[in-house]
């Protein structure tokens, strides 16, 4: 069995800082000393001097294959865990698609299917609830048993994925009783529909008013509505990928009132704005997501929930599409881009940009993440940190060094960078998944096949 020695570096956890040295063996960290207390022998030395050493990333929103208004997101399990592994990340947790008419085993099958052999870090699932009915409730509670202890709700893309008030209440109650965490994609999208097509017929049909008519308001309410569907359940509620201030004045003012509600944000949040999404020649297409980009004034918001913990964890929903070809589709109708971005690659280098720039602290991003959705999603201890009994997910980070993010030079299968030529300072080094290097001295030395299906714990904050 090898043993491996990282030697001195500064270990980074969500709790603590400390020039130790980190010993693993068996896929696991086995012990951590203070260098020169020991006399460790090992297989391998990897000496970390002038580098944080810090627990591979838990980026707990990915879409890999996903299908989407005719296509298929572009990143492959195999090609977007290998991306993943470049940045830092080496684990994931992707979304399950029930089927409307289909049981929920089916889409997890389907999604196995997927997965199974390609992946290059470890992953999970999460289960997107498209269709809530008294036979896909009483499947989420053998979900739970199994491990698959999240369920994801829209209030948005009616005839797609939407749930109206009463299922969600359904889906909530369940969860209440099960201990699953209730996700929610919260926009209000029966509204949406009315502007998207009000805007069409009067001509706005450029990528800037998909941010338009995705409003703020609607953003709030609907957040506002899933945290009070919550409350009236006994459920907790974590909301993905917000956006907009109202809408984490919403998730603080309930988590003030005691209640089990989260959020989470994403790098494009903080770091993009709606002056992308209205770049010329249609090149705002490559910034179309949803939520959508908000104008500039939000980002303080944001980090500011970051740092007071009114939001947890900062995970991508990653879900590239290519610009030739599939963003190109909504030329001449804003409501036909594939909504979704690149960004598996680029979470750990971005959050470590804030923290060169005083936005947040190392620690803290570490917690937001590595820790915190580690915990959220059940999978804490054995991922999120570097201590003895955790598995040995640890990269090696070089905190001086510079770098230019670009489409020229990321391992995602996606035409674009949606940080083209963004320079940051900070960098992945050598990445280690249970043990074994993946990426080393700036090569991609791990392999399809290496990830393992991870089943979960319930969230670890209730």
């Amino acid at each position: 069995m090898t043993r491996t020695l990282i030697t001195g570096g500064l270990v980074v956890t969500a709790s603590d800082e400390l020039h130790v040295d980190v010993l693993v063996e068996g896929g696991q960290v086995v012990a951590l000393a203070t260098p020169g207390s020991h006399g460790w022998t090992a297989d391998r030395v990897i000496d970390a001097t002038g580098k944080y050493v810090l627990p591979g990333g838990v980026d707990a929103h990915t879409h890999m294959e996903m299908p989407f208004g005719g296509t298929y997101a572009a990143d492959t399990f195999e090609t977007g865990t290998r991306a993943a592994a470049w940045g830092g990340t080496t684990t994931i947790v992707d979304f399950a698609i029930q089927s409307i008419g289909g049981s929920l085993q089916e889409g997890l099958d389907t999604w196995h299917a997927k997965a199974d052999g390609r992946c290059a870090v470890d992953y999970a699932f999460h289960m997107i609830l498209s269709d809530v009915n008294p036979s896909t409730l009483k499947e989420m509670d053998r979900l739970v048993a199994e491990g698959v202890t999240s369920f994801k709700l829209f209030m948005a893309y009616p005839g797609v994925f939407y749930s109206d008030d009463g299922q969600i209440l359904r889906a909530m109650q369940q969860a209440s009783g099960n201990g699953g965490l209730i996700m929610m994609h919260a926009e209000n999208g029966i509204a949406i529909d009315v502007l998207v097509e009000q805007a069409l017929a009067e001509g706005r049909t450029d990528p800037r008013y998909h941010g338009d008519v995705r409003k703020v308001a609607l953003e709030a309410e609907a957040t506002h509505r899933a945290v009070q569907l919550a409350r009236v359940a006994g459920s907790p509620l974590y909301v993905v990928h917000v956006s907009a201030d109202e809408a984490v004045a919403e998730i603080a003012a309930a988590r003030h009132k005691g209640l089990p509600v989260f959020g989470e944000t994403c790098p494009q949040y903080l770091f993009l704005s709606t002056d992308n999404l209205a770049e010329p020649d249609f090149e705002g297409a490559k910034y179309v997501c949803s939520t959508p980009l908000r104008p500039r004034e939000h980002q303080e918001v944001l980090w500011r929930g970051l740092r007071n913990n009114e939001l947890q964890v900062v995970s991508t929903d990653h879900c590239p599409f290519c610009f030739s070809g599939q963003k190109e589709m909504g030329r001449g109708d804003f409501s036909k881009i594939p909504n979704g971005m690149p960004g598996v690659e680029n979470r750990m280098d971005l959050l470590h940009q804030a923290v060169v720039e005083g936005r947040i602290s190392r620690k803290r991003w570490v917690e937001i993440a590595c820790a915190s959705p580690a915990r959220m999603f059940g999978l804490y201890p054995k991922k999120g940190t570097v201590a003895p009994g955790a598995d040995a997910d640890i990269v090696i980070y070089d905190p001086a060094a510079e770098q230019t993010i670009s489409a020229a030079t990321h391992h995602m299968n996606v035409d674009y960078s949606a940080y083209e030529g963004k320079r940051v300072t900070g960098r992945v080094e050598t990445v280690l998944s249970r043990g074994v290097p993946v990426i080393e001295g700036g090569e991609y030395v791990g392999h399809a096949g290496h990830g393992t299906y991870l089943p979960r714990g319930t969230c670890q904050y209730l």
